[in-house]
């Protein structure tokens, strides 16, 4: 699980056995603003939890409390750290073997007997302190990462308060959204646009009653490698946010709901060129990383518009629009030299309202591609490789698969 991350702590691993419960615990430190912890009962994976882990995450909260206190990086009048706080850079397993265990729900993936968590909290404050009292620079270590996670806490709450207090975003925050009338989510779509020219020959040629269009300045902020004050801080981020109307889940608050969404589908518009792609990228990790629900409820598509128009001589009205260079190759094996002529779209800014409509907005022609999920812990393993600071496992990566790249000339 920490393969290729810079840890910051030893692996821990005791076990202890309380009441016939037995609880076996690894935990390491990461250097990274994030938590894995894995929970197991007799060898079955509960990915949602349950109560070994609530058991586990409070005694540890509390004993890293108690010892910043005691060492003195937490002062008195200091409000105690969270637990998030606490696990920030945290990799932990928890693993129990216990006699008839009770779940949630028929497959298993949550924890639900009660008194399982009292008898983990009892191990692992009996082990953990042992520990701590025997390795005080891994302490150290461990109250560090959660003062950096504090640290970043307040600024992202602070960050957080200024935005929502600005009139709750209005519902047009910088004069670019153009609505659509409708006001029935269940037949609206937002398309998302690169740069005021396509997004000016979008509003253009839309359907204005279903159809919004909303062009954003560039490239977005890569919110793998950005805090979340700066996150909220970025004005094309906060604009989708309060576009959007479901708020974000992302950090210490969860103001997520997907109930509010004002569209059922957001629609990436973007040129059919290498910037098109990073620009889907950058807003994808957003949507990824700050409302996964709406890529897992499938509201999400990214819009393929086409390379190139063949237009037969003499015959403009019949020209057939070609979405790749397969179909370009496949178009020239069928016609003639000389029977037709091939127009290569540079950008979406370079159709006419006409042209865009039939090719990429039109429901009845346009060829949209559903984003969704197959593997959540791969998915977000990925992001972080692709996307992140650390560039070793992202080189690694490009030199291994350099030559299934789709380069544009």
């Amino acid at each position: 699980m920490n393969k290729g991350k810079k840890t910051v702590t030893k692996e821990i691993m005791f076990k202890g056995t309380v009441d016939k419960t037995e609880v076996e615990v690894a935990i390491q430190f990461i250097d990274a603003f994030e938590e894995n912890i894995l929970g197991f009962c007799n060898n079955i994976y509960t990915q949602e939890g349950g109560t070994h882990l609530v058991g586990y995450k409070t005694k540890f909260t509390q004993l890293l409390n108690t010892y910043a206190r005691q060492l003195g990086n937490l002062k008195e009048k200091d409000e105690n750290f969270t637990g998030p706080d606490t696990r920030n850079g945290m990799t932990a397993i928890v693993a129990i073997k216990y006699p008839d265990p009770l779940f949630e729900g028929q497959t298993k993936t949550k924890l639900a007997s009660q008194d399982v968590t009292k008898q983990v909290a009892q191990v692992v404050g009996e082990q953990l302190e042992r520990y701590f009292d025997r390795n005080v620079e891994d302490v150290k270590a461990m109250i560090a990462q959660a003062e950096k996670s504090a640290k970043i806490r307040k600024a992202e709450e602070k960050a957080k308060t200024n935005l929502l207090s600005k009139s709750k975003f209005s519902f047009d925050s910088n004069g670019k959204l153009a609505n659509c009338i409708s006001k029935d989510p269940s037949e609206c779509e937002i398309f998302i646009v690169e740069g005021d020219s396509a997004g000016g020959s979008a509003k253009n040629s839309r359907n204005r009653n279903t159809q919004a269009i909303l062009p954003l300045r560039g490239k977005i902020l890569n919110v793998e490698k950005a805090s979340m004050d700066k996150v909220l801080a970025n004005a094309e981020i906060k604009t989708m946010i309060n576009t959007f109307g479901c708020g974000f889940s992302e950090g210490y608050g969860n103001d997520f709901d997907i109930s509010k969404l004002r569209y059922d589908k957001i629609i990436l518009m973007t040129d059919a060129d290498v910037d098109g792609s990073h620009i889907d990228t950058l807003l994808l990790t957003f949507l990824y990383r700050f409302m996964p629900d709406l890529i897992n409820e499938g509201h999400v598509y990214v819009s393929m518009p086409p390379l190139y128009a063949a237009i037969p001589k003499g015959k403009p009205n019949e020209k057939e629009y070609l979405y790749d260079e397969k179909a370009l190759n496949d178009y020239k094996k069928k016609h003639k030299d000389g029977t037709y002529e091939i127009k290569r779209f540079k950008g979406l800014g370079e159709m006419d309202p006409s042209e865009l409509w039939e090719t990429t907005l039109n429901p009845d022609n346009r060829v949209l591609k559903q984003v969704e999920i197959e593997d959540a812990r791969e998915a977000s393993k990925v992001t972080e490789m692709l996307m992140g600071s650390e560039v070793g496992e992202r080189r690694e990566f490009i030199y291994e698969h350099a030559n299934e790249a789709v380069l544009d000339w």
